[in-house]
């Protein structure tokens, strides 16, 4: 079983900053790219920022310059650092990680249960 688990949501005001966290765990052979969705009021999931096991990034246009994305791969672990927040950044934020659980399994998509954050004007 494999789990991935978000923390680090919350209430913040425009302008604020929040960091996110999410920790893969269970039984995982390698991972390969890790992101962060999210998923706005009436909205469709889209892709926020993703990274990949060497350390290559691409972020959505939306928010470029404001979130940078890292992870920890002896950690198992993906960081979101999202500042300057504005209020269309409202939404349930989902992490995904492409993960293979043995050396004879190939790569699976999972996804965490997601973190909500609210930005007030």
């Amino acid at each position: 079983q494999v789990q991935l688990v978000e923390s680090g949501g919350g209430l913040v005001q425009t302008g604020g900053s929040l960091r996110l966290s999410c920790a893969a765990s269970g039984s995982i052979f390698s991972i390969n790219a890790m992101g962060w969705y999210r998923q706005g009021p009436g909205r469709q999931r889209e892709l926020v920022a993703a990274v990949t096991s060497g350390g290559n990034t691409n972020y959505a246009d939306s928010v470029t310059g404001r979130f940078t994305i890292s992870r920890d791969n002896a950690k198992n672990t993906v960081y979101l650092q999202m500042n300057s927040l504005k209020p269309e950044d409202t939404a349930v934020y989902y992490c995904n990680a492409d993960i293979r659980r043995s050396r004879w399994s190939v790569y699976h998509d999972y996804w965490g249960q997601g973190t909500q954050v609210t930005v007030s004007s």
